[in-house]
């Protein structure tokens, strides 16, 4: 029996175009047209800024003693979502593949511009049976200004105590010169996350199918993460 992970190469194809894959650093985007779900004033949405990917031999690989490696379980967590529902990521899981991203929160310019391509290319994670669920340290009111800035389509989860962090090992500490250089450029992360622990997401990637993990990448710099084309092709790519 087939599974909905499948191959679409023209899509990749397509994707890698749109997106501006070049293993070339890019420069902050001009300004484009808002995802197709986002309509009005919260199409402009917060900056966004380009991240850069991993070359192909470093996808699916995770920094020493950072993230779930392949055949871990799912951690059995719950969440509140942007409407401060508790979600448990098993039961979510349960119901099909998950791709579980973690992010640093609303306020990043890296991380909004990936949420906007994850949201654009929705149809085409659903179109294989997979649910994208994104993880920050951010409190519920900003995730939830993150979900209707972007009219998000898929779970948002609030995680500023650090269970779901902890639990995939993706836990980042921001030293106090690093915590006074972001605050100086108007990033306050202790309001962003209603707590004092100065902790972020270190970027990273996982699939779940099964209640197990798949497939997983993270990586220290938080400005280089897969783009939406090779997420789509390491789904296509996992044993049937």
């Amino acid at each position: 029996m087939k599974s909905p992970l499948h191959t679409l190469a023209p899509l990749v194809a397509g994707v890698l175009l749109s997106a501006g894959v070049s293993g070339c650093k890019r420069e902050e985007p001009k300004p484009t047209s808002p995802p197709a779900a986002a309509t009005g004033a919260a199409s402009a949405g917060p900056p966004t800024k380009a991240y850069t990917h991993p070359a192909a031999d470093q996808l699916g690989t995770l920094p020493e003693g950072i993230g779930l490696p392949v055949g871990a379980a799912l951690p059995d967590v719950s969440l509140s979502d942007a409407e401060g529902r508790q979600v448990s990521l098993r039961e979510l899981g349960s119901r099909g593949p998950l791709l579980v991203i973690f992010y640093r929160g609303g306020w990043c310019p890296f991380c909004n511009f990936q949420i906007r391509e994850l949201t654009t290319a929705f149809p085409e994670f659903r179109r294989r049976g997979v649910t994208p669920v994104a993880l920050s340290v951010d409190r519920i009111e900003e995730a939830a200004k993150t979900r209707a800035t972007y009219e998000i389509p898929f779970p948002v989860l609030s995680d500023p105590d650090l269970v779901a962090h902890r639990a995939f090992r993706v836990v980042r500490h921001v030293d106090d010169a690093e915590f006074a250089r972001l605050k100086n450029m108007g990033l306050d992360i202790e309001a962003a996350s209603g707590r004092d622990h100065h902790m972020l997401a270190v970027s990273a990637a996982f699939i779940i199918t099964e209640g197990e993990v798949r497939w997983a990448h993270a990586d220290q710099d938080y400005k280089k993460r897969p783009s939406v084309a090779q997420l789509l092709h390491a789904l296509d790519q996992l044993p049937r």
